[in-house]
C-alpha cells in the first residue's frame, strides 16, 4: 500500500472515489479538526489527537471515526469492521457522493470532538495475551538471534508481528510475511515503527 505524504497527494492518486474523497474533505476542512496525514492517509486532530480518518477502496469510502464506538450513532451509520479486533475504531462507508450528507457528518464530529474535549477515551487492552501463531513460532525456534529479539520486544509490538502472520489467509502469503519481518524482528524493529 502506497503512502502519502499530503492529502492532496493522496487524493490526486486515488484510483476510486475521487469526488467522493474531495467532499468529505471539505466538510472535515469546515470542522474545528486540524488536517494531517497518519500512516500515509488522511488523517484529522483534535488537540493533537486522532479523531476522524478517511479513506477510499474499491467499493466504498469510508471515515473513521477513532473513538467512534463512544458515539451516539443516531443515525445507525456506524460499523466496526473488525468485530474481534477493535474496541474503539467505528467507520462510517459510503457508495455515492448522494449518500454524503454534511450536516449529518459535522454532527457525528461535533460530537467526536466534545467526547474528546471531556476526555472520554476507550484504551487499547494492554492486558491481552500474546498468541504467536505456529508459523512464526517455527521460525523464531529455528534462529536464535530473532528468538532473542522477539522476546525483548514489547507485548503490544509482539502481538502485531503475531497478528500479521495470523490474519494472512494463504500460506504462500504467511511465509512472504515472515520472510519481511525476520529481519525487522531481529533489528528490534516494531511491525508499525515506521509509521508511529
Amino acid at each position: 500500500m502506497k503512502r502519502f505524504n499530503t492529502v492532496d497527494e493522496y487524493i490526486e492518486n486515488a484510483v476510486h472515489f475521487q469526488a467522493e474523497l474531495i467532499r468529505l474533505r471539505e466538510i472535515l476542512q469546515s470542522t474545528k479538526l486540524v488536517e494531517t496525514v497518519k500512516w500515509g492517509g488522511p488523517c484529522y486532530t483534535h488537540n493533537d489527537k486522532m479523531l476522524v480518518g478517511l479513506g477510499s477502496f474499491k467499493s466504498y469510502v469510508g471515515l473513521w471515526f477513532y473513538q467512534g464506538a463512544l458515539l451516539s450513532d443516531k443515525a445507525g451509520v456506524l460499523i466496526n469492521a473488525q468485530e474481534g479486533h477493535t474496541k474503539a475504531l467505528r467507520q462510517w462507508r459510503f457508495s455515492s457522493i448522494k449518500e454524503i450528507k454534511a450536516r449529518q457528518i459535522k454532527a457525528y464530529v461535533k460530537e467526536a470532538i466534545e467526547l474528546q474535549v471531556q476526555g472520554h477515551e476507550i484504551k487499547p487492552d494492554r492486558s491481552k495475551p500474546v498468541i504467536i501463531p505456529s508459523e512464526l513460532k517455527q521460525a523464531l525456534a529455528g534462529d536464535k538471534k530473532a528468538k532473542a529479539s522477539f522476546d525483548a520486544l514489547t507485548k503490544g509490538r509482539q502481538r502485531e508481528y503475531a497478528e500479521h502472520i495470523s490474519l494472512a489467509k494463504r500460506d504462500e502469503t504467511k511465509a512472504k510475511r515472515l520472510d519481511k519481518i525476520l529481519p525487522m524482528i531481529k533489528a528490534g524493529i516494531g511491525l508499525g515503527d515506521k509509521y508511529r
